[in-house]
C-alpha cells in the first residue's frame, strides 16, 4: 500500500492541519516508508512462533514476566469505608446534585 500526495492532503484536511507543499511531500515520504516497513513485516513467516509477553523473554527466558493467579487477597471492607460517609445507598456514595 502506498499513498499519493492527494491522500496526504485529504488526511491533513480531515485532521484540520495546514501543510505546505514541502511538508506534504515530506509527510508522504515518511508515511510511505512506514507502510513499506509494515509490508516487510507482514511478509515474515511467523508460523510456529509463540508470542512473547515481553521482548526480553526472547533473549533471557528466565527474566520473562510471570503472571500471578487471579485470586482475591484482601477482605471486602466497603462497609467500613462507607461508615463515615454522610449518605450511602446500595453500596454507593450519595452526593448532592451539582448540575441542573
Amino acid at each position: 500500500m502506498s499513498l499519493d500526495l492527494s491522500d496526504v492532503k485529504r488526511i491533513a484536511n480531515l485532521a484540520r492541519l495546514e501543510l505546505s507543499e514541502a511538508e506534504a511531500a515530506s509527510t508522504l515520504d515518511k508515511l510511505n516508508g512506514i507502510f513499506s516497513l509494515v509490508e516487510q513485516m507482514k511478509a515474515v513467516d511467523t508460523t510456529g512462533i509463540k508470542p512473547l509477553s515481553h521482548p526480553i523473554a526472547a533473549l533471557m527466558p528466565e527474566l520473562s514476566l510471570r503472571l500471578r493467579e487471579d485470586v482475591v487477597t484482601e477482605n471486602n471492607r466497603r462497609e467500613d469505608y462507607q461508615r463515615p460517609a454522610p449518605a450511602t445507598q446500595d453500596g454507593l456514595y450519595l452526593v448532592p446534585k451539582v448540575i441542573e
